[in-house]
């Protein structure tokens, strides 16, 4: 569904226009590897927007000039604006990358040693600063047991128990 409403979003050739303020972040679980893996999917020029307001500095988020300072501040920022607690502990979120796909920005975070997981609490309040009527949509997938739930600004948190 959050796929289709991105694709709802994207404006033909005039490139994209969005009256909707949306991120996407999908959690997963998975358990043989004993890793939290964690995307998180936010429009690209939100992202530039709100990279620049957090920390003064211009950022070209499609090709970079400095690639290693854009990874930096883009980690910088959703760890910033979005928290994971496992069962109660708050976790590092462990960035391991982003992408830019069409007009969207996919960046990927994994929490190692998760054996397992009986409840994850989110606090997610990316983008709030910029939109007052962001949305956050939130995926969690522990084994086959899969929850979603979102929340509008000012609401952040979203607990899923399985």
């Amino acid at each position: 569904m959050a796929a289709m409403l991105y694709k709802w979003l994207l404006v033909g050739g005039l490139g994209f226009l969005h009256p909707f303020y949306i991120s996407v972040t999908e959690i997963n679980h998975n358990a043989k590897e004993k890793i939290l893996e964690i995307s998180c999917k936010i429009f690209l020029d939100d992202t530039e927007k709100a990279i620049r307001k957090q920390s003064n500095a211009v950022v070209e988020l499609t090709s970079p000039k400095d690639p290693k300072k854009a990874q930096q501040l883009v980690s910088d920022y959703v760890r910033k604006h979005l928290v994971v607690k496992i069962d109660g502990r708050p976790v590092a979120l462990e960035f391991v990358g982003y992408e830019v796909e069409g007009a969207s920005l996919w960046s990927y975070y994994q929490v190692k040693n998760i054996s397992s997981v009986q409840k994850i609490e989110v606090s997610n309040n990316l983008l709030y600063e910029m939109y007052d009527s962001q949305i956050s949509i939130v995926h969690a997938q522990v084994g086959a047991n899969k929850k979603s739930t979102r929340v509008t600004n000012p609401e952040t948190n979203m607990v899923f128990d399985f």
